[in-house]
């Protein structure tokens, strides 16, 4: 069983260690992921001898990285050292933040500490990876402290985009280090209570080394509106399209925008539908929990949908980023099995476009419409993260000696470094990091201290890490050049051809309209083919490296373009 609340007699022996402190007392800061990126977010905290790691989440891959379905972090350094590490402390329950768990704990299994929907939505992923019994898990609540090795911890609760989410306040023998995990402050939320000012303004006077803030909204001034504001949105698209049958895309794990449709659908009396493999089974967790309130009967399976009218129908949907095989992306493509979009139809993007996705949501939605579907993708949307003047309030109240970015690109993290300067913080003392740096701190100053591993892994189906950089080059010169196979047959023993040079043509031209083209390349194939002979060559790497070479030279001369050539020998 994994450690409870701990004793007054363990936290006073806690707070004797704190003041025994020699002032040499130093703790090191490793981001393995979630630093000059939107995703992947992921760090290690370590002592001498201790490794405490906050969150472990995944990125979707970048346009260049044909093939590849998921990234993860690399955490060669967590292997490594895997003798030190005592948990995985999870601040929420989105992708970016959990996704890439179950790849991780099959290879470094350790406990994992979270907030109830968190640890509900995690045991989801753990089920499919066949891990639920192996993985040591612990709920916890807010206010409550964990002890792990060096490090304390206390979950302090925050508003979000997803409800349970938390800050920690991370007790380390150099002082306390505040994570706020995602975060943005509402006054008036969905579900739950809203954010823990007072404990951080506690915190604050006491003393906090560091404060690691979430930098996505930082480029945007004012304050973040409450996501209750959605709500009314809601019902007032339900009110001017009465007529309509209604399809919401939204994130599967916003659990507070579903509850928003769903209290709107019930006004309207229209029944939902929910699709999407990840947005049933969130939903189904969270109404069972308690996250989300549906009144009986009121959600349907979608083989009931032909059962009522279009004006008695809300469809809740994933693929609101525009993901190529989520359910939004295969209606408007007409490749999904149930549902066909139809003119009148009225789609709602409930979510904005991450960065890097803009061009598959606009291919989404200009599909939506060609088929007659009126598109809502714009305010009907509120964000989960901290504006200006929210993050303004946090420096305000934690009052850090230390400001270090989190969560963001480098523009945001560049910016947030401006804006702690703007709080009041001394420029030596904000502190932009990359992934794979270690950043040595204490009370008397901050430093690098080198570099550890930490590019991501690239998964592609049942395959994790076998696609690198080698791979992707491959992939990428095939999908821009297309491939030439040569094929020919050599007697064994005297290595005279026998058959071929056959060539096959794929994704370089339509060989029945390029017949005089295939015709020069058999042409030089034989004149190199010869060429070696001449010269009493017998090595099969070489009559390849020959063939491959003058092919090469004559396309490129040829057409200017240069295809992936793959000369094949066999043998009789």
């Amino acid at each position: 069983m994994i450690e409870e609340n701990h004793t007054k007699k363990e936290l006073r022996g806690v707070i004797l260690r704190k003041k025994a402190k020699t002032g040499n007392e130093k703790v090191r800061i490793i981001p393995l992921g979630g630093l000059e990126q939107i995703g992947m977010n992921i760090t290690a905290f370590e002592t001498d001898d201790s490794i405490i790691v906050v969150d472990c989440g995944l990125a979707f891959p970048e346009d260049d990285m044909l093939g590849v379905d998921l990234v993860i972090p690399d955490v060669t350094y967590l292997k490594d050292h895997r003798e030190k590490v005592k948990g995985f402390v999870i601040t929420h329950g989105h992708e970016d933040h959990i996704g890439a768990l179950p790849y991780i704990l099959k290879e470094l299994n350790a406990p994992v500490y979270a907030t109830k929907l968190t640890m509900a939505i995690i045991e989801n992923k753990l089920k499919e990876h066949n891990l639920l019994g192996v993985v040591r898990r612990k709920v916890v609540t807010y206010g409550q402290y964990i002890n792990l090795g060096d490090f304390r911890i206390e979950f302090i609760r925050t508003n979000h985009s997803i409800a349970d989410s938390a800050a920690l306040a991370i007790y380390t023998p150099a002082g306390v280090i505040v994570h706020t995990g995602d975060f943005k402050v509402d006054f008036t939320p969905v579900y739950g209570d809203s954010i823990d000012l007072a404990r951080f303004g506690e915190l604050g006077k006491k003393g906090v080394l560091a404060l690691m803030a979430d930098s996505t909204n930082v480029l945007k001034p004012g304050f973040t509106m409450s996501e209750k504001s959605v709500g009314k949105t809601f019902d007032s698209i339900f009110d001017e399209n009465e007529k309509s049958r209604i399809i919401v895309a939204t994130f599967a794990s916003n659990v507070d925008r579903v509850q928003q449709i769903i209290n709107s659908a019930h006004k309207h009396k229209r029944k939902v539908i929910v699709e999407g493999r990840s947005m049933v089974n969130i939903i189904n967790v969270a109404v069972e929990l308690g996250y989300i309130q549906a009144p009986d009967n009121i959600i349907i399976s979608i083989e009931e949908m032909k059962n009522y009218t279009d004006e008695q129908i809300v469809l809740i949907t994933t693929g609101s980023q525009g993901e190529s095989m989520a359910a939004l992306s295969r209606i408007a493509a007409s490749i999904h099995r149930k549902i066909a979009i139809k003119p009148g139809d009225l789609v709602i993007f409930s979510s904005n476009p991450i960065p890097g996705n803009e061009k598959s949501v606009s291919k989404v939605i200009n599909e939506l419409s060609m088929k007659g579907a009126k598109v809502i993708f714009q305010d009907a949307h509120v964000s989960g993260h901290a504006c200006q003047e929210e993050l303004k309030l946090i420096y305000s109240l934690v009052r850090p000696k230390f400001a270090i970015p989190v969560h963001g690109e480098y523009r945001h993290l560049l910016r947030h470094s401006e804006l702690a300067q703007e709080m009041g913080i001394p420029k030596e003392n904000v502190v932009i990091m990359s992934s794979g740096k270690v950043l040595e701190l204490k009370e008397e100053g901050a430093r690098f201290a080198g570099e550890v591993q930490a590019q991501g892994i690239m998964v592609d189906g049942l395959g994790v890490g076998d696609v690198g950089n080698i791979v992707l080059r491959d992939r990428q010169h095939l999908s821009e050049n297309g491939l030439l196979v040569v094929v020919l047959t050599l007697e064994k023993g005297s290595n005279q051809v026998i058959s071929g040079p056959d060539i096959v043509s794929r994704g370089f031209v339509y060989v029945r309209e390029a017949e005089n083209l295939m015709d020069e390349c058999l042409e030089i194939v034989n004149i190199a083919l010869d060429r070696i002979y001449d010269r009493g060559v017998t090595d099969w790497g070489r009559i390849k490296a020959e063939i491959k070479d003058s092919l090469n030279d004559f396309l490129w001369k040829k057409t200017k373009r240069n295809p992936m050539i793959l000369p094949i020998i066999m043998e009789v």
